[in-house]
């Protein structure tokens, strides 16, 4: 997968929950401003990282039940899931050093 993957309330559990590697969920809507900043980033990420971590967004506006559910109260945030858990979670426009660093202690 060299890009991240859209997921939604219905897809979630199989492409997230069940996944036999890491995922990065990135938290994000169309109409955000910081969102839109670190897609490139998080776009190299999921090529850099293919094969061992899992890269998906998914849109707010569009599928509310899962960010309600993980208690997203600001976007991008981005969610390390490990083994259908949440491990490590980033909150706003980060460095690609930063979201490397926790990938890393994820692994």
């Amino acid at each position: 997968m060299a890009a991240p993957k859209a997921v939604t309330d219905s897809n979630f559990q199989k492409e997230v929950l069940e996944a036999d590697i890491p995922v990065l969920v990135d938290f994000w809507a169309e109409w955000c401003a910081p969102c839109k900043m670190i897609a490139p980033v998080l776009d190299e990420l999921a090529k850099e990282y293919d094969g061992k971590v899992k890269f998906t967004k998914l849109d707010v506006d569009s599928s509310p039940q899962i960010a309600v559910q993980y208690g997203i109260r600001s976007i991008p945030t981005l969610l390390v899931f490990k083994k259908g858990s949440p491990v490590d979670q980033v909150v706003g426009a980060v460095s690609k050093t930063v979201i490397k660093k926790r990938l890393d202690s994820a692994l």
